[in-house]
């Protein structure tokens, strides 16, 4: 039992690694929210379910559980609100992304470039 929760312990802390080394190498905003909600949110979902294996009562697996869901849910949902915000505040992308499929769409108004509004 202590090898599984120890691999899922140091598992989840790999990835919450992953996630961090991401938000610090990434070249912009919107890549960087990327790796910190995808490796974060699996990341702790590991540690999530290392607890519950080591104390493997009801409460703790239906905790762990509706923590894991809640992450899952709302990771993706602010991550996306955050970039649409960044978006139309005219947060600058990397020089290598090429296209910018949003604009094209026309589903969100012009990019804002001043620093006044």
């Amino acid at each position: 039992m202590v090898w599984i929760v120890s691999f899922f312990v140091l598992a989840g802390a790999f990835f919450g690694l992953v996630a961090a080394l991401g938000v610090f190498r990434m070249p912009d905003l919107f890549i960087r929210m990327h790796a910190a909600t995808k490796a974060g949110a699996f990341g702790a979902a590991l540690m999530l379910l290392a607890f519950a294996i080591h104390f493997g009562g009801l409460r703790s697996w239906i905790f762990s559980l509706v923590i894991i869901v809640f992450f899952y849910l709302t990771t993706p949902v602010a991550a996306q609100a955050i970039a649409r915000a960044a978006y139309r505040r005219g947060v600058a992308f990397w020089e290598k992304m090429g296209v910018d499929r949003l604009k094209e769409s026309g589903e969100i108004p012009e990019r804002s470039h001043s620093k006044e509004d």
